[in-house]
């Protein structure tokens, strides 16, 4: 579990940097799904669910 932690935030700040720095690449496009996979094997995956869920009903629910 340790790994995968210390995968997660070395592969977050990469991906930082390559959006910060040099846009977006096919090779930092790589990097950042394998970002969203190790995330998703973590235990902080069911909040950034229910965030994501909670911000889609929330613009769902604006009316225009």
């Amino acid at each position: 579990m340790i790994l995968s932690i210390s995968g997660v935030v070395l592969l977050g700040v990469i991906v930082f940097l390559f959006f910060r720095k040099d846009g977006l690449k096919p090779s930092h496009a790589i990097v950042c799904a394998l970002f969203g996979f190790y995330l998703a094997g973590t235990a902080i995956a069911p909040s950034i669910k229910a965030g994501g869920q909670s911000l889609a009903s929330l613009l769902g629910g604006i009316k225009i």
